[in-house]
């Protein structure tokens, strides 16, 4: 199995956003540009947005990244 890498989140945004957002409700859709495409500021919001520290949120993303992964190769 292979997991979703951080430019296939970004490079499918419509579909891979409101994924995330049903994971991090407190994400919000006024995303920048740059939060959108940098993975670090992307961490960063998704940090501040849910009381996480920098090193969770990473974390959290990469579960995330994996159970998308998962979920894609089950055919979901």
């Amino acid at each position: 199995m292979r997991v979703m890498e951080w430019s296939e989140f970004t490079q499918n945004w419509e579909t891979a956003f409101p994924l995330a957002k049903q994971r991090f409700p407190n994400l919000g859709d006024a995303l920048s540009s740059q939060e959108r495409t940098d993975r670090t500021r992307f961490e960063a919001h998704l940090a501040r947005t849910h009381h996480l520290t920098m090193e969770e949120a990473r974390q959290e993303l990469a579960d995330f990244l994996f159970v998308e992964s998962l979920a894609r190769e089950a055919g979901h």
